[in-house]
């Protein structure tokens, strides 16, 4: 990922050619993908590598509508833009200050058309989106449980690693709500939270289908799990091949994605 804020300005020029102010202690960063950028802040919660892989792993070829619970600055819909051009991607978070910033880089990158976020609690989600329904949903909700781990002292990374304003099982109600006959889920989540994961999708009518464990060193366990399941589907759970990232340095929820981390992830 590329500072485009400082130094070349090219960001500065295409922000203040469309009008969108980017504020102080904002970057915009280069998603090293098709052109695209993000708007984030310098000392707020930045997308991670967990953010990257869950892009990479979720299919979404075919589909039309496809939904981001808990989408923070947008990150997800605007990479799986580049990999599906036709379908129309809606994020939802809790958080004003966050959809206010993806919406900005909706516009940053000319896809106001395509991305759609909404500020809303996942618990309402299925009366926000009455009668709507969507092919796929993707999520990277909070890993931590509300009364576990430190406070952060900003509030936007405490939120978005714990699970103070939804939890998991808010998350995994909401999508099978919102899912077509047959829809698609996707989500990363930290291995000591897979026995709950795979319990409540079943508990909610999505069937867990793939299952993929991501390491950043061959030696040592698993740092997330990447989880995939069908709304009705018959039981048969296929575990795929460890995913070992290049960078062990990547920085998780903590960090940013590495360059060339798109290059690196292959779950063919």
């Amino acid at each position: 990922m590329k500072d485009l804020t400082d130094g070349t300005g090219q960001a500065a020029e295409k922000a203040g050619n469309a009008g969108i102010k980017i504020g102080a202690g904002e970057h915009v960063d280069d998603l090293l993908k098709d052109g695209l950028v993000i708007i984030q802040k310098k000392n707020g919660f930045r997308y991670g590598t967990d953010a990257v892989v869950l892009s990479k792993f979720a299919e979404i070829d075919g589909c039309r509508e496809v939904l981001d619970i808990g989408t923070g600055s947008g990150i997800i819909p605007i990479l799986l833009s580049a990999d599906n051009k036709k379908a129309h991607f809606t994020g939802i978070d809790i958080m004003p200050e966050a959809v206010e910033t993806a919406q900005r880089s909706a516009l940053l990158n000319g896809l106001q058309d395509r991305l759609e976020f909404i500020c809303a609690d996942v618990r309402d989600a299925a009366e926000v989106f009455k009668g709507r329904f969507f092919d796929a949903v993707v999520t990277n909700p909070p890993y931590k449980t509300g009364n576990t781990g430190l406070p952060n002292s900003d509030y936007s990374k405490y939120v978005a690693r714990h699970e103070v304003l939804c939890t998991l099982e808010d998350v995994i109600s909401a999508a099978a709500k919102l899912l077509k006959k047959r829809g698609r889920f996707f989500m990363v989540q930290r291995p000591d939270r897979l026995a709950d994961s795979l319990e409540l999708m079943r508990k909610y009518g999505i069937e867990p289908k793939k299952l993929v464990f991501v390491h950043y060193d061959a030696s040592r366990p698993p740092v997330m799990f990447l989880v995939k399941g069908v709304l009705g589907a018959g039981r048969e759970l296929k575990v795929g091949a460890p995913l070992i990232l290049a960078d062990s340095n990547a920085g998780g929820t903590a960090g940013t994605g590495p360059e060339g981390a798109e290059e690196a992830i292959n779950f063919s």
